[in-house]
């Protein structure tokens, strides 16, 4: 199989690109009848574009060669739970409705670092879910059987780090996918004790700085610093 076919196909994905992604992935397996990954990602951009039915056909041709492979089984279970218009996406049907509801203090959304290999990324959905596990050094994010996917910023990360250990739990979904722009939600489910009146996620803190202009400043005279009192 030619290489470089596969990673048009997964660039057509990750873009959108469905039509295109149709068309390579067909070139794909006119060569390879039996190339999994390709049948797969005809099913998923068949059911993109609302054929649903092409789509089944080529998750069962995966199943017909491989019968416990996972995404086939995903999509099927997926497909089998969505109901089509001439408007929808396979992402936007699958979500309940209070997947992405933001809550202060125990919700987030955040931009992954680092993501994982193009074919990882390409096999998700939005509103699927994902797992957060954290390390001595890191939080990481990976499918729900263990592929990673990304890295949390480092702050985050830290803060996340200090409250798992103290009892916390978190879930978390894919909110928006996009090579260079990958973002999931994440929601607090649990407060260890040791953190009950602790907010996972406090609201950010903008510091403003007072700005005199240059004009009212006298080169002569060095400025006086105000004192607590004289601060409005």
């Amino acid at each position: 199989m030619d290489d470089s076919l596969a990673q048009d196909a997964i660039s057509s994905a990750l873009t959108s690109n469905w039509k295109e992604a149709i068309r390579i992935n067909h070139l794909i397996v006119e060569t390879n009848p039996n190339d999994v990954d390709a049948l797969n990602r005809l099913g998923r951009a068949y059911a993109e574009t609302n054929q649903l039915a092409r789509a089944k056909k080529y998750a069962h041709q995966v199943l017909k060669i491989d019968p416990f492979n996972p995404i086939a089984q995903k999509s099927l279970l997926r497909w089998g739970r969505i109901k089509f218009n001439s408007t929808s996406h396979l992402s936007d049907n699958f979500a309940r409705p209070d997947t992405f509801l933001e809550e202060p203090g125990k919700t987030k959304i955040v931009n992954l670092l680092n993501l994982g290999s193009s074919k990882v990324v390409e096999s998700l959905n939005t509103a699927d879910e994902v797992k957060i596990k954290a390390y001595t050094h890191r939080v990481t994010v990976t499918t729900l059987d263990g592929k990673y996917i990304g890295k949390l910023p480092d702050d985050l990360a830290a803060r996340l780090r200090t409250l798992v250990k103290g009892g916390n739990k978190y879930c978390a979904f894919i909110k928006s996918i996009d090579p260079t722009n990958f973002k999931i939600f994440i929601r607090e489910t649990y407060r260890g004790k040791d953190y009950l009146n602790t907010s996972s996620f406090p609201s950010e803190k903008i510091d403003y700085v007072s700005y005199a202009p240059p004009e009212l400043v006298s080169s002569e005279r060095p400025f006086k610093g105000s004192t607590e009192d004289e601060i409005i």
